[in-house]
């Protein structure tokens, strides 16, 4: 933990994902979530289950041990630095999506940049036919789970009989963060493939699932401290989440059991965390209950949102500057890193010395 101030750095270091920071003489704790797309992070090792064949050494995209080395490597230089200015480590909780399974999280926290947190894993294989998963990485020193679980979204394809569509889960992990009680769901709603509008309807009904979840949470806990974060495959203008989760833009629309989606009114200025055909999106997304709003400093409360866009996750050069700067591209891999900004919120409650 850093004692801060919001112009002014004290170093005090206790736990590096828990600060501390001072405003008008006050001084608050300050917890970061995020949530990462990690574009295909894929083993090396060929799963005859899933259709992974093209991330091996022999594969199309001669994926070898020295890239995946250094996929990783990128990886944990991007989740050690997440975060807003006044907390200079990377997030307490991570939401990640595009991973095939639980040991590339394992090869992930053990890299050297990671080490100094020592992060948990919760993860469910899926039953996505590419064999891509969500997963949470957790501080153990923050955040304790208590329990968790897997939900499956059952999709059918009306255009081919009905056959089934198989895609991620959602996962729900419910657990202590410094001592109080939340609910975090990580999601990856199915992609656009095929266009927008005709896809639509799978991307609805992950809404409705991740509503019901939900629900469910706020019919046992009211005022339960809920997170539901991922990559929506949907902006926040777009009817999955205007209608499916009943998001809120405003705070001053936002009711006992609605959710309030800070990335809007990011979205609104411009700003998005990937790039298509000479337009942004923000597909990555993190949405919070309403009990996060209360103005309650003995307990933890939303601060503010943000995409983390550094410059080093850029597109250097050429027709797609600016960009984020992926990690594969026209068949080969760039040494990038994703084709993803992470997105975060931070969380702040009075900190007392006691």
């Amino acid at each position: 933990m850093l004692k801060t101030r919001l112009s002014v750095l004290i170093v005090f270091i206790l736990n590096p994902n828990l600060w501390v920071f001072s405003q008008e003489h006050e001084d608050y704790q300050l917890v970061t979530v995020a949530f990462y797309n990690l574009e295909n992070l894929f083993d090396t090792e060929n799963d005859p289950i899933t259709f992974d064949d093209d991330r091996t050494p022999e594969g199309k995209d001669r994926w070898t041990e020295a890239v995946y080395a250094d996929k990783l490597s990128k990886m944990a230089e991007v989740i050690a630095q997440i975060g807003p200015p006044e907390a200079e480590n990377g997030p307490a909780v991570l939401g990640v999506a595009e991973i095939e399974n639980r040991k590339v999280l394992e090869d992930l926290v053990s890299q050297p940049v990671l080490q100094k947190t020592d992060y948990g894993i919760v993860h469910y294989d899926s039953p996505d036919r590419r064999g891509i998963d969500v997963g949470l990485l957790y501080d153990k020193m923050v955040f304790q789970p208590i329990s968790s679980k897997a939900y499956e979204l059952e999709l059918f394809d009306p255009e081919r009989e009905n056959k089934r569509i198989y895609t991620r889960d959602q996962l729900l992990v419910s657990g202590n963060l410094v001592g109080e009680r939340v609910h975090i769901i990580v999601n990856h709603w199915p992609s656009r493939s095929g266009g927008e509008a005709r896809s639509q309807a799978r991307r609805v009904a992950a809404a409705v699932l991740n509503r019901k979840i939900i629900d469910s949470i706020l019919s046992q806990e009211p005022y339960a401290k809920i997170i539901t974060m991922g990559d929506l495959n949907d902006d926040p203008k777009n009817k999955s989440v205007k209608k499916g989760l009943k998001a809120k833009a405003k705070l001053k629309h936002v009711g006992l059991k609605d959710v309030y989606n800070p990335m809007e009114a990011l979205a609104k200025q411009g700003l998005g965390t990937l790039a298509y055909r000479d337009s942004w999106n923000l597909f990555d997304q993190i949405l919070l209950s309403a009990a996060w709003l209360k103005k309650d400093y003995d307990s933890f409360q939303y601060y503010k949102a943000g995409i983390f866009n550094k410059r080093f996750l850029q597109t250097p050069s050429g027709a797609y500057k600016d960009y984020p700067f992926r990690s594969f591209a026209n068949g080969s891999y760039t040494g990038g890193y994703s084709d993803h900004f992470p997105v975060y919120v931070c969380l702040i409650r009075e900190h007392n010395t006691n």
